[in-house]
């Protein structure tokens, strides 16, 4: 597709293309002209296109992404976890832990409320220090410095707002956690997918996104989302060791299962890095609306989430935080989440196992969910299950990269019972068997 595109300032430019999007007239997905064939057509400077397409990024009217260039944005609403509000099916695709897993607030929350006034510390003191023993495990740090965020993709936007530019370039797993996706690209910057097999991200899709410029790396160090994948030590230190050669790239480590987790973590953090962070989110464990994220980074990370986080502004509640910490403070609670991360290891193996019996083979990994490989086009399963009443989720949201990267569903199954799991799986592997045949038999595309 030829698009006619005018202007001899970055305003002007982004102001043509910009009333062609918003009339329609170049619709989701168009591709737009590369920066350098742009500018030698128009006679600019190359700088001036990079403003231009920067001030569209700003606007969300397109998506700088990477190899696969600068796109008009689906201004629809994106993927993203939870719910499906106005559906009758059974929905295994939320993404949620389960509501009666999750603590009652009501006796700590009577502990937690005092006055505070504008200029006071914007860190819980007592937080703070409970915090700062239970995220330095394996930092080879002595400088680091706790921050309290938002949750996890408050402090991953802030965290690449105070270290990056519009149009840097951020190394995601791919598949990806959707809201560190969005986050990326919302915020101007360049997605770089980087693979993810059953120990994690890869070190040869690592060592690529290095080359290719990256100034930030997102790592889930364990319980993957969605894969369910965690590194193993060995690939964990691969990972350190190439990112050894490379000091000043942010390393941001979410470990958002922690508590839950069932596999040890093993950072990527290495002694030789100078800007990092590890950020452990409350939501799995404590309920989505718990809204808080603590943040260990090195000085100068922290300095700048500081900048963002001031006194008077936006500093994350003081009621909030104390009733986190009175909640993971406590012995009843903190048996009640071990309690809760014992059933969806339980929980999920089971499934899995259920599903492998018949035919569909499945690992179970860690996390909330179940990320099922499928013989047959996701889209089509997806369909047969709803005629047979469930919502399930499709994998390729989660995919960053173009091409084919097989087909998968994303399960959350740990709320269901046993003769609700027997069904799922006797539904699932039915509607595999079913449209497998047919591909074969030439009826349908496989």
């Amino acid at each position: 597709m030829t698009i006619d595109i005018t202007g001899r300032s970055a305003s002007e430019i982004a102001a043509g293309l910009r009333t062609r999007i918003e009339r329609g007239e170049l619709p989701p997905g168009t591709l737009l002209p590369p920066v350098r064939t742009l500018a030698a057509e128009l006679g600019v400077n190359r700088n001036t296109v990079v403003a231009a397409y920067r001030q569209l990024a700003q606007a969300g009217l397109v998506e700088a992404r990477g190899r696969g260039g600068t796109r008009v944005a689906d201004r629809a609403a994106v993927a993203q976890e939870g719910y499906a509000p106005d559906t009758v099916l059974r929905d295994v695709g939320t993404g949620n832990p389960d509501p009666a897993l999750i603590p009652d607030p009501t006796a700590a929350l009577a502990r937690s409320a005092r006055p505070v006034l504008y200029g006071e510390p914007v860190i819980d003191p007592g937080l703070e220090a409970w915090a700062r023993q239970w995220m330095t495990d394996q930092l080879p740090h002595d400088d680091t410095r706790i921050t309290v965020t938002s949750g996890a993709s408050d402090a991953i936007e802030r965290l690449l707002a105070q270290a990056l530019q519009r149009d840097d370039a951020v190394a995601l797993e791919d598949p990806c956690f959707l809201s560190a996706l969005h986050t990326v690209r919302t915020g101007g910057y360049r997605a770089v997918p980087v693979p993810v097999d059953a120990e994690g991200m890869t070190v040869e899709g690592l060592r690529a996104a290095l080359a290719a410029g990256i100034r930030a790396v997102v790592v889930t160090p364990r319980a993957h989302n969605p894969t369910g994948a965690s590194l193993t030590a060995d690939r964990a230190a691969a990972l350190r060791a190439v990112l050894a050669e490379h000091p000043y790239v942010l390393v941001i480590e979410d470990d958002h299962f922690s508590l839950l987790s069932r596999a040890p973590l093993h950072t990527v953090i290495g002694p030789a890095q100078r800007r990092w962070a590890r950020i452990r989110s409350m939501s799995k464990f404590l309920g989505p609306d718990t809204c808080l994220a603590v943040t260990a980074s090195d000085a100068d990370t922290a300095d700048g989430l500081a900048v963002r986080l001031t006194p008077g502004t936006t500093w994350v509640s003081h009621i909030l935080q104390r009733l986190t910490l009175a909640l993971v403070t406590d012995e009843g609670v903190r048996a009640g989440i071990e309690r809760a991360a014992v059933h969806y290891a339980e929980r999920n193996a089971a499934f899995a196992r259920a599903l492998t019996e018949r035919g569909v083979p499945v690992s179970p990994g860690d996390g909330l969910n179940l990320w099922v490989p499928l013989p047959v086009a996701a889209a089509r399963v997806r369909e047969d299950l709803m005629r047979r009443g469930w919502l399930v989720r499709e994998g390729d949201p989660f995919f960053l990269g173009d091409g084919d990267h097989g087909a998968f569903l994303r399960l959350t199954v740990h709320d269901l019972d046993e003769a609700s799991a027997r069904t799922l799986a006797d539904d699932l592997a039915r509607a595999c068997r079913v449209l497998r045949a047919d591909a074969g038999s030439g009826r349908i595309e496989a």
